[in-house]
Order: structure tokens, then C-alpha cells, then sequence
């Protein structure tokens, strides 16, 4: 015959807290080899590098602590060229520039950068316009006014220190 275990409040507390840290364990050795990668870590870091640059660049324009650049579009150095170009400098390195991985790397690199630069800089300007356009409008009724939001896209400045400031890093972490 089968003995019952009684199990009382405690003992189901820490049967939740072991299962709790083994599923945390689990997770942490599935992921730790994706944190080894560095196509995968590098291109992230260098991202965040460029997002705090924001931060001190917009903080010194401003003469006060900025962190709106964290959630915003926009910026000097682009984050987006920095994360594409530390991808595609860690893949050349890794694999080697006669790669298909580095193919792919530098081609979404140069559509996210046009992008960046081209299209969502000209969105930019166009919201300008429209934006005073609208003030022009509704000069006497501003309760009918909405703005556009102006800052979407980079300028080509913003773009290239994006991407050196990537090539740089993953020329150093990698």
C-alpha cells in the first residue's frame, strides 16, 4: 500500500520554490548559448551604446538630463545603423566576407540605413510642412489642430556615426 505524504502549506511553499528555481535553471541553460553568440550580443551592446549616446547628446543640447531620446525616433548617432553595422562587421568577422550570412547582414544593413536616412527623413520634413500648415489653419480654433510627430527619420550624419560607432564596437568586442 501507497504511504500518503501529508503535504502542509510549508512543505507545498517549498515544492513551488525548488520547481521555481528549476525552471529558472532550465531557462538559463537554454539561453546561455544565445548570450555566447556574438552576431547576437555585439549588434545589441552596440545599440545600447547608441541609445545612451542619444541621451548625453540631447542632455548637452538641452543643458538638463534628457532620457526622452530612449523612446523616441530619431537622433544622433542612430541606433538602428549601429546595431545593423555591428551585425554585419561581426558576421565578416566571423565567417568571412565571401559568406551568405554576410550578404544578408550588409544588405539589411544598407535598407535599414536608407530607410533611416531616406524615407522616414523625408516623413520628417513632410510633418514639418504639414504641421505649419495646420497652425496657419487653425490659427483661431486651436482646439482642432493635431500635430504630426516631426522626428522619425535620421539625418545621414546621424546614419554614418551610427554605423561607425557599430563597425567600431564589434571591431572591438569581436
Amino acid at each position: 500500500m501507497l504511504a500518503m505524504v501529508n503535504f502542509t502549506p510549508a512543505l507545498w511553499y517549498n515544492y513551488a520554490k525548488v520547481s521555481a528555481v528549476n525552471v529558472y535553471l532550465q531557462v538559463f541553460r537554454m539561453l546561455s548559448p544565445i548570450f555566447d553568440n556574438k552576431a547576437f550580443t555585439v549588434p545589441i551592446a552596440a545599440w545600447c551604446v547608441a541609445q545612451v549616446i542619444k541621451v548625453i547628446v540631447s542632455s548637452l543640447r538641452k543643458k538638463r538630463l534628457d532620457l526622452s531620446p530612449l523612446v523616441s525616433m530619431g537622433g544622433m548617432p542612430s541606433s538602428h545603423a549601429a546595431l545593423v553595422c555591428a551585425l554585419a562587421t561581426v558576421v565578416a568577422i566571423i565567417d568571412g566576407v565571401n559568406s551568405t550570412t554576410f550578404a544578408v547582414a550588409t544588405f539589411l544593413a544598407v535598407v535599414v540605413m536608407y530607410d533611416a536616412a531616406g524615407v522616414r527623413w523625408a516623413v520628417t520634413r513632410q510633418a514639418r510642412i504639414l504641421n505649419r500648415i495646420v497652425d496657419e489653419l487653425y490659427k483661431e480654433n486651436p482646439h482642432i489642430e493635431q500635430h504630426l510627430l516631426e522626428l522619425i527619420g535620421h539625418t545621414r550624419i546621424e546614419v554614418l556615426a551610427g554605423a561607425l560607432l557599430g563597425i567600431i564596437l564589434a571591431l572591438i568586442w569581436t
